[in-house]
C-alpha cells in the first residue's frame, strides 16, 4: 500500500478542516488560555527583573552601599572605603516638618553634593537637579500639600528653617529605601546635625554609597569590608540586590504566577485530550472512508496531526499575542510598587517559552487519542458505538514521554526555585494518576454495588460503569478543576487573613520617636492637655547588632557564619534594642524567669523564642552585642513569646536596665486616644515642644498599606482566575468527549419510551454522585496545595477561611452540574429517527 505524500496529506487535511475550526475550538481555547497566561506572566516578571538588574546601580545609588545606625562612619572606616572609589555619604531619619499652622511627618534624606552617583534626579517641573543648596530642600508634593506651601515658601525641621526650592519628581534611589513612614524631604548632608537631629541617642541611618573607580567585583569588596570590620554592625548591599524586598517579591510572586500558568496548562491539557478525542470520534466516518480508499495508519496520523497542529499553532499564537497585549495592564497596576514601565513589554524568550509549553502540553495530551484512531481498522471504527475503541499506549508512549520530559526541563531550567517547579509538576502527575485510579475505582464500585430499586437511580448509577462510559475522563477533568477552585480559594483567603493580621484595624494613633530621656513628664503633660484619657506608653530605644552568642566555652561569632540559620533574620545588621524592669506589654515569658524590678547583678537579656530556636540558644548562654562601636555582653535569662499582631513596641531583645541605661539614647512612645479625638492642635504642640522628635500618624500609613496589599491580593486573584477559566474549558472538553456516546444512549432510551424528565433525572444522579465524591477529594487536595503555596512559597501563616473555601467549592460543584445539564439538554431535543439514520 502506497503512502500519501505530506503535500497530499495537507491537501486532504485542509479540505476537511472547517473554516471556523468546528470541533477544534476547545483545543484553541485551552491553548489560548494557557499560553496567554504564561506569556503575560513571563513577560512581566522578566521585565521587572531586567529593570532591577539593569537599573541596580541607579536604584541603589551606587555600586555598593554601607549602612550603619546612630553614628557616621569613623575616619578609619571612611579611609578604607575610599580606596575603592568615590564616596557619597548621607543620612536617613524620621523628622517633623512644620509651619505655624501645620505639621507633617517626613522622611528626611540628607545627601552629599555629589548625589546621585548614578541615575538622574528630576523635579516635577522637568528640571534635572542634584543635592539642594544650603538652607533649601526638595520636598515631595504630598508634603507641600500637607503644609499648604509652594515653591519659595519656608518651613522648619528641628531648629533649622528651610526654603522649598522645588517639588520632587523622579527620585532614582527611592525604591532602595524600602518602606517609609513619611514622604521625602531631601536636604544637604550637614543639615540634620545643624538642626540637632543627630545628637547622641537619636535614631538615624548613616548611608554611604560607593561608585567604584574601575571594574571591581562588588561581592569581593563586600567581603573585604566585612573582614576588615567584622563587628561594626554594617548592613552592606550591592547593586545586584539594590532592593532586596522588591527582588524577593518579584521572585516569589513570579514563581507563584508561573505555577498558576502551569496549572492552567495542565488543566487545559486535560481539556485538549478530551476535545481531540471528541473531534476524532466525530470524524470516525471520514477516517473509515479514507482507510477504505487505501489510506494507511501513517496517512491518518499525518492528516489529522496536521489539522491539530494548525489549530494548536493558531491557539498558541493568539495566546502569545494576548499575553503580550495585556502585559501593559499588569505593568501599570504594579508601577507604583515596582520599577516597571507601563508600555508594551516584548520578551521573545518569555513568549517562545510559553508557546513551547503549549506545544508540549498539546503533544502530551493529544497523542493518545490520535494514536488510538491511527491503528484501528476501518470496520472497527464503523462499530465504535457498540465496540468502543481501545487505547494504543505503545504508540502514544514515545511522544507523551518526550513531551513530559520537555515540559519538566522547560519548567526547571531558568527557574529561581527549580525544586518547587519540578515538585509541582510531579505533584500534578501524581494527582492525575490518583484521579485516574479514582475513576477506575468508581466504575468498579458502581458495577458491584446492589442496584437500587428505583429505575432512575439504577440507570443513573449504571451510566458510571456501562461500556464506553467516560467516567475516568470526567473524574480526572472535574477532580482537577474542582481542586484548582479549592486551591485558589485557600490561597486567596489566607492572603487576605495575613494582610488583615499584618495590618490590623486597631493600632496606636501616634508613634513618637526621639523623646529626650529627661522630658517624659513634659511629653505626657502636653498629650494630657488635649487627650486626658489617652493611653501613653514609653520605652527606651537604641540600635545595635548581635555579634556573638552561645555557651561560655563555644561562642559563635556572627561574622564567622557563612550563612545565617533559617529564621535568624535578627542576626543581619543592626536591630532595635531596649531595656525594661517588667515584662513588656503583649509579651509573655515561656521559659526562664524575669529579673526583679531592682535587679543590679550581671547584665541579663530576654530573647524572642523564635530567634532562640533558630540559633539554638539556651537559658544561661551568653549574648554579645555591638552598641555604638562598643561590645557589651549579657546572660540569657528567659525566652519570650511576642504578640507581633499588635503595632506596639516589640523587641527581639530586651535587656535588664543595668545593661544599657548608661548608653546614649532617647525614648519612643505610643499614644492611643481610644474612642475620643484629641482636642486642640496636639500634633503642632508636640512638634513645637520637641523639635528634634518625630511624630508619626499611624492611620494614613495603615490605610496606604491596606490599599497596596489589597492591590497585590486582587492581582493574584486576577492572574489565578486563568486557571478557573481553564477548568471551565476542561469541563466542556470532558462533556464534549462523551457527547457522541450519550447521544446514542439517549436515542435508544427515547425509543424505549423514556421521557425527557426521566433522562434529565438520570443525568442529575450520575453527575451529582460524581460531583459529590470529587468535591470531597478536591477539598483535601486543593487545601493541601494551598497550604504548600502559602507556607512554603510565601512564608505566610496558614489562615484559611473555611466557610469561603466551602462556598467556592460548592459554587464550583454547582457550575459543574450546570454545565453538565446544559450539555445534556440539546441531546434531549434530538429526534430519534434522524439520529438513528446518522448513526
Amino acid at each position: 500500500m502506497n503512502t500519501l505524500s505530506w503535500k497530499s496529506c495537507w491537501r486532504i487535511a485542509r479540505r476537511d478542516l472547517h473554516g471556523r475550526f468546528r470541533g477544534l475550538r476547545l483545543l484553541l481555547i485551552c491553548l489560548f488560555l494557557g499560553v496567554g497566561a504564561l506569556a503575560a506572566i513571563g513577560s512581566l516578571t522578566s521585565a521587572i527583573s531586567g529593570e532591577l538588574s539593569s537599573q541596580g546601580r541607579a536604584i541603589l545609588g551606587g555600586d555598593l552601599e554601607v549602612e550603619v545606625w546612630q553614628r557616621p562612619l569613623t575616619d578609619d572606616e571612611t579611609a578604607f572605603l575610599d580606596q575603592y572609589g568615590t564616596l557619597s555619604p548621607g543620612l536617613r531619619l524620621q523628622a517633623m516638618a512644620r509651619t505655624d499652622q501645620n505639621a507633617a511627618p517626613v522622611e528626611l534624606k540628607a545627601v552629599a553634593q555629589n548625589w546621585p552617583l548614578y541615575g538622574k534626579f528630576t523635579l516635577a517641573d522637568g528640571r534635572s537637579a542634584g543635592a539642594p543648596a544650603p538652607g533649601t530642600a526638595w520636598v515631595a508634593d504630598s508634603v507641600a500639600e500637607r503644609l499648604s506651601l509652594n515653591t519659595g515658601d519656608t518651613f522648619r525641621v528641628g531648629s533649622q528653617t528651610l526654603t522649598i526650592a522645588g517639588i520632587i519628581g523622579e527620585e532614582p534611589d527611592r525604591l532602595s529605601e524600602g518602606f517609609t513612614l513619611g514622604a521625602s524631604v531631601i536636604v544637604p548632608r550637614d543639615m540634620p546635625e545643624k538642626a540637632g537631629l543627630t545628637a547622641p541617642g537619636a535614631l538615624y541611618e548613616s548611608k554611604t554609597r560607593i561608585a567604584f573607580d574601575g571594574a571591581r567585583d562588588a561581592d569581593a569588596v563586600q567581603q573585604a569590608i566585612e573582614q576588615r570590620f567584622p563587628d561594626a554592625g554594617f548592613d552592606i548591599r550591592t547593586a545586584a540586590r539594590a532592593s532586596p524586598g522588591a527582588d524577593r517579591f518579584v521572585s516569589r510572586m513570579g514563581e507563584f504566577l508561573i505555577l498558576v500558568g502551569l496549572s492552567a496548562l495542565v488543566i487545559a491539557g486535560i481539556g485538549i485530550g478530551g476535545g481531540v478525542a471528541s473531534y476524532l470520534d466525530a470524524k470516525r466516518n471520514s477516517i473509515a472512508t479514507l482507510k477504505i480508499l487505501g489510506a494507511t495508519s501513517g496517512d491518518i496520523t499525518r492528516i489529522y496531526g496536521l489539522q491539530l497542529s494548525v489549530a494548536a499553532a493558531i491557539g498558541a499564537v493568539a495566546g502569545m499575542a494576548a499575553g503580550f497585549g495585556v502585559t501593559p495592564l499588569f505593568a501599570r497596576a504594579l508601577s507604583s510598587l515596582l520599577p516597571v514601565q507601563g508600555g508594551l513589554v516584548f520578551d521573545p524568550v518569555a513568549l517562545l517559552r510559553a508557546a513551547a509549553f503549549g506545544a508540549l502540553v498539546a503533544v502530551a495530551f493529544a497523542a493518545p487519542p490520535l494514536a488510538r484512531a491511527r491503528r484501528i481498522p476501518a470496520m472497527a471504527l464503523m462499530r465504535a458505538r457498540v465496540a468502543p475503541l481501545a487505547g494504543d499506549w505503545k504508540l502514544a508512549g514515545l511522544p507523551v514521554v518526550a513531551a513530559l520530559i520537555g515540559i519538566v526541563a522547560l519548567a526547571v531550567i531558568g527557574s529561581d526555585q527549580p525544586l518547587l517547579s519540578g515538585g509541582f509538576l510531579l505533584g500534578s502527575a501524581v494527582l492525575l494518576g490518583l484521579l485516574a485510579l479514582l475513576g477506575l475505582g468508581i466504575r468498579k464500585l458502581a458495577a458491584r454495588i446492589t442496584p437500587p430499586r428505583n429505575p432512575l437511580w439504577r440507570a443513573g448509577l449504571a451510566n458510571l460503569h456501562r461500556p464506553g462510559a467516560a467516567t475516568a475522563a470526567l473524574v480526572t477533568a472535574l477532580g482537577f478543576g474542582l481542586s484548582a477552585f479549592t486551591l485558589l480559594a485557600g490561597v486567596q483567603t489566607s492572603l487576605d487573613a495575613n494582610i488583615a493580621r499584618s495590618v490590623p484595624e486597631r493600632a496606636p494613633d501616634y508613634f513618637v520617636l526621639d523623646i529626650p530621656r529627661g522630658e517624659t513628664d513634659k511629653f505626657e503633660s502636653i498629650v494630657r492637655q488635649s487627650a486626658p484619657e489617652a493611653t501613653i506608653r514609653t520605652v527606651p530605644t537604641l540600635r545595635g547588632a548581635i555579634l556573638a552568642y552561645g555557651p561560655d566555652d563555644d561562642m559563635t561569632r556572627v561574622s564567622d557564619l557563612d550563612e545565617l540559620p533559617d529564621g535568624a533574620w535578627a542576626l543581619r545588621g543592626e536591630r532595635g534594642l531596649t531595656y525594661a524592669s517588667d515584662v513588656p506589654e503583649g509579651n509573655s515569658v515561656v521559659r526562664g524567669e524575669w529579673w526583679p524590678r531592682d535587679y543590679d547583678g550581671p547584665p541579663l537579656v530576654s530573647v524572642d523564642e523564635d530567634l532562640a530556636e533558630a540559633i539554638g540558644l539556651q537559658i544561661g548562654d551568653r549574648l554579645t552585642i555591638g552598641l555604638l562601636g562598643v561590645e557589651r555582653e549579657a546572660r540569657v535569662a528567659n525566652f519570650r513569646r511576642i504578640d507581633w499582631d499588635s503595632l506596639g513596641f516589640n523587641y527581639v531583645l530586651v535587656f535588664s536596665p543595668n545593661m544599657l541605661a548608661d548608653a546614649p539614647h532617647n525614648l519612643a512612645a505610643t499614644v492611643d486616644f481610644g474612642d475620643k479625638e484629641p482636642q486642640g492642635p496636639l500634633l503642632r504642640n508636640l512638634v513645637e515642644a520637641f523639635p528634634s522628635s518625630s511624630v508619626i500618624e499611624i492611620g494614613p500609613i495603615l490605610e496606604e498599606a491596606r490599599v497596596i496589599l489589597d492591590q497585590v491580593s486582587v492581582a493574584v486573584l486576577a492572574a489565578a482566575s486563568v486557571a478557573v477559566l481553564a477548568g471551565i474549558a476542561v469541563l466542556l472538553g470532558a462533556l464534549a468527549a462523551s457527547r457522541a456516546a450519550r447521544l446514542y444512549d439517549t436515542v435508544i432510551l427515547r425509543v424505549l419510551g423514556a421521557s425527557r424528565r426521566q433522562l434529565l433525572t438520570m443525568q442529575i444522579i450520575e453527575y451529582g454522585v460524581l460531583t459529590l465524591l470529587l468535591s470531597a477529594v478536591a477539598l483535601l487536595v486543593g487545601t493541601a496545595l494551598a497550604w504548600a503555596v502559602i507556607t512554603q512559597l510565601f512564608d505566610f501563616d496558614w489562615l484559611p477561611d473555611w466557610p469561603r473555601i466551602l462556598m467556592v467549592l460548592g459554587g464550583g460543584a454547582a457550575l459543574v452540574l450546570t454545565f453538565a445539564l446544559g450539555a445534556t439538554l440539546p441531546l434531549l431535543r434530538v429526534r430519534p429517527a434522524r439520529a438513528l439514520r446518522d448513526l
